[in-house]
């Protein structure tokens, strides 16, 4: 599992991007209405920035922003132990924000991220050879069910998810989305690879929805789409 105690697994952070506009690329498909997505990506976040993030509707969220130096990246789970408002003073756990690179300024003072509302935090600039965290001195916990023990951030539900394996958004998406025609593992690793949507594709993984339809969707993601060329060239070997 990914958390800020094993941040191994996590992409690196061109990777992580790629992940993230296909995570909300599927949810975009799966979920024509917005409120009910868990995943959304924007390319055009801020001048020279870009912003992918989750939100599943129960108070908990994540948010990362992608600079020409690196990715910031926040998030809050309501129920971790180290919520700020586990404490009197409602504060951020010492450590999580205190080491915080100055060239990600423009993240800590973000309204629309919530920094109050922080249980974990993690960075990387692009001459890091791995993924930061603050050094923290963690809370004792109590066992959860198997043995292992609780999760005091809650790091570990919220990045598992980013490990880049179809199958594991495959599986949720499965459980969340109640569709009669189920999302299919080639369908995930097809956006998963960043190969242009089809119209039959979209019309596979959900009946009601078109490919025009998701236009605005695939701008805002800045997914990639078919070239002119390929398009050109398909309809030339189709006349010959």
């Amino acid at each position: 599992m990914i958390s800020t105690r094993d941040l191994s697994g996590l992409p690196d952070i061109d990777d992580l991007k790629r992940l993230m506009q296909s995570m909300a690329m599927l949810d975009a498909i799966l979920s024509p209405e917005w409120g009910f997505r868990y995943y959304s990506f924007n390319s055009k976040w801020a001048k020279g920035e870009e912003m992918g993030s989750m939100r599943n509707g129960m108070g908990d969220d994540l948010c990362a922003l992608f600079t020409k130096d690196g990715c910031f990246l926040k998030g809050f789970d309501h129920t971790a132990p180290m919520t700020p408002y586990a404490k009197r003073s409602q504060r951020v756990w010492r450590g999580v924000l205190d080491s915080v690179p100055a060239c990600f300024a423009s993240g800590l003072n973000e309204p629309a991220f919530m920094m109050d509302d922080t249980t974990f935090c993690i960075w990387r600039q692009y001459d890091d050879n791995c993924w930061q965290c603050g050094k923290i001195k963690f809370p004792k916990t109590k066992l959860r069910f198997d043995g292992k023990p609780i999760d005091p951030d809650g790091s570990g539900d919220l990045l598992s998810p980013y490990d880049g394996k179809p199958e594991t958004y495959l599986a949720w998406a499965s459980d969340y989305f109640s569709r009669s025609k189920p999302l299919t593992l080639e369908h995930v690793r097809h956006v998963y690879a960043h190969k242009p949507l089809t119209a039959k594709l979209v019309k596979e993984i959900n009946p009601k929805l078109t490919l025009a339809e998701l236009a605005a969707d695939i701008t805002e993601i800045n997914y990639p789409r078919r070239t002119e060329n390929h398009q050109s060239r398909k309809r030339q070997r189709r006349g010959s």
